[in-house]
């Protein structure tokens, strides 16, 4: 009996000393893959809207690359802020409904990606200081203007995230995390099922070794209540890296006014890809009704 047990916890012992041995370099990996920069080709202009190329010195250390686009009039100015592992080209179909509407547009690639520079991803915490720059180079740009921000992912926690609130008229924040820990237990959960749970610790703890920060200084949550304009949550309703219930808490924390929309059918995407002009009916609706008491 002993002989039989011993053969079958034999293949269980070398089983679990292989995970033990393996999983510490593989969540190493991909803690290392997540950080990395995502360098992007270089963009030629688009031809539409009449953008100009700009280069952004940013308080985060990093110089920007970027379009922006002037629109005649005093509608204001909006800065398009992109997502995780993408770029500014990202943001163009934005630029050109709201561009249409008169607003002039600012689109920047965020630190760590597309063509400008950083040694690494932080979440939102060294770009929120990249969507500070962005707003100050448009209240420069169009002196008494209303300006605003959309940010998607990325682009809307770096809004949210910083040591003071971004100055901005109206913000528009789509599928923004509320938590690093709760945004990392989501994805591993997505694609190792109950056992990401599990190892989202194990990644989350690699935050200051690799940034040199807390990951509690990476709480859109406990910052939304900071910003001092017009809020303007939008989320997918399948959307399984922000869930509904991650945009509901950050819609419970932010200040009034706000709205919420949940898009149904939407997932983690480009909401106004999905969504088409109805993204655009309700994006316009919002930004001219704070964006006109300001000018």
């Amino acid at each position: 009996m002993m002989k039989r047990a011993r053969r079958w916890w034999a293949p269980v012992a070398a089983i679990g000393a292989i995970i033990g041995l393996v999983l510490p370099g593989i969540v190493l990996h991909i803690g290392a893959e997540l950080v990395e920069p995502m360098r992007g080709f270089k963009r030629s202009i688009p031809e539409y809207p009449p953008f100009n190329a700009i280069s952004l010195a940013s308080k985060s250390g990093s110089q920007l690359q970027g379009w922006f686009a002037r629109r005649e009039g005093r509608a204001g100015g909006v800065v398009l802020l992109h997502g995780v592992r993408s770029d500014r080209h990202s943001m163009l179909g934005r630029a050109r409904f709201l561009y249409d509407a008169n607003f002039s547009v600012l689109l920047l690639d965020l630190q760590a990606h597309g063509e400008s520079e950083g040694e690494r991803i932080t979440f939102g915490y060294l770009e929120s200081a990249d969507a500070r720059s962005g707003v100050e180079f448009l209240r420069q740009e169009l002196p008494g203007e209303p300006v605003a921000a959309i940010g998607s992912s990325l682009g809307g926690a770096a809004c949210v995230l910083g040591r003071t609130p971004i100055q901005v008229d109206a913000l528009v924040l789509e599928a923004v995390y509320p938590d690093l820990h709760q945004a990392v237990k989501n994805r591993l959960q997505l694609h190792l099922g109950p056992a990401g749970a599990w190892l989202a610790p194990l990644l989350t703890l690699q935050i200051r070794p690799r940034m040199g920060i807390d990951v509690n200084d990476l709480r859109p949550v406990d910052k939304i209540a900071n910003i001092q304009a017009p809020v303007f949550i939008v989320a997918g309703a399948l959307d399984r890296r922000t869930t509904v219930a991650d945009s509901q808490r950050l819609f419970d924390a932010a200040p009034e006014p706000k709205q919420l929309w949940i898009i149904p059918g939407a997932r983690h995407e480009d909401l106004h890809r999905y969504a088409g002009t109805e993204y655009e009916d309700r994006i316009l609706q919002f930004l001219q009704l704070h964006m006109s008491r300001t000018s």
